[in-house]
């Protein structure tokens, strides 16, 4: 009996310990509507089976200006999705709700990694808080806009693995590996790639803008980026940000040169806040 009076203990004071873990949706039996749907429509279908075959290829080539290429595509074609299905929902009985996925950033490089959930994040209208003691990312946004991100995030990890050993393997000294290369390579990637995605995003809501109308437009987009926002805001009051060091120049310069190496020679490090959890 004491014994298991110890154990007992024991096991509430680690429950005790774990951080807590925000609820995306009611657990089973829970009641209520879960906050995360899938694609409507068979148009969505044929979207994402289109952006998955351009990620395909993007993945399979080794040139790294022809991955960028298909990847810029992917990301037009995601962006112009999402706001046909922006202006579909604002008229819509039962509009869809902000909900939540969960990526992970395990080890090594899960500061990068976490990184990476951020820039394509933010280039879908989503927002990502990373919880590095519980070892992944929570993005929350519109259930396209999340499908798309999970999509583009596991095919720009794979891309950017593969352009880091060939980045190893062309580097002085041979493939040798080491730390501080391989994070630099990794954030390099990331915030270069988050500015391609980025701009591909911005050119499809120019040419919405001026299909549709910015008066018909712009308060739909703004009124689901301030459901987000609220969404972020109610289950992580305490963000906080932390700032992701590099400490390696040439893993910098190898990494841009990998997200972009047609247009871009080099640049510094810029100094980039990355949100956290308290």
């Amino acid at each position: 009996r004491i014994a298991a009076l110890r154990d007992a203990v024991e096991v509430l004071a680690l429950l005790a310990g774990l951080p807590p873990v925000a609820v995306l949706r009611p657990p089973p039996g829970g009641g209520g509507a879960a906050t995360v749907t899938g694609p409507r429509g068979p148009s969505g279908s044929r979207v994402l089976d289109r952006v998955r075959a351009l990620l395909a290829k993007a993945e399979s080539t080794t040139f790294p200006a022809e991955a960028e290429a298909f990847t810029g595509k992917a990301q037009e074609l995601i962006a112009r999705h999402s706001l046909e299905r922006a202006l579909v929902e604002s008229t819509a009985a039962h509009p869809d709700q902000p909900g939540g996925v969960r990526i992970s950033t395990d080890a090594p490089y899960a500061g990068a990694k976490a990184l990476l959930v951020q820039e394509v994040a933010a280039a879908n209208r989503c927002e990502s808080v990373w919880s590095d003691d519980l070892g992944f990312a929570t993005v929350l946004g519109f259930p396209a806009d999340l499908e798309a991100v999970e999509l583009l995030h596991t095919s720009l990890l794979v891309q950017a693995t593969a352009a880091m050993l060939r980045g190893r393997r062309e580097r002085r000294g041979g493939g040798r590996r080491t730390k501080a290369y391989d994070e630099a390579f990794l954030h390099a990637f990331a915030l270069r790639i988050g500015e391609r995605l980025r701009a591909a995003t911005d050119a499809a809501d120019r040419q919405a803008t001026q299909d549709a109308g910015a008066d018909r437009l712009l308060p739909v987009l703004a009124a689901r980026s301030g459901a987000v926002r609220e969404r972020m805001d109610t289950l992580f009051p305490g963000v906080t940000r932390a700032r992701l060091t590099v400490r390696d120049a040439e893993g910098w310069q190898s990494g841009t040169s990998a997200a972009d190496r047609a247009s871009l020679a080099g640049s510094a490090p810029p100094s980039r806040p990355l949100p956290g959890r308290r």
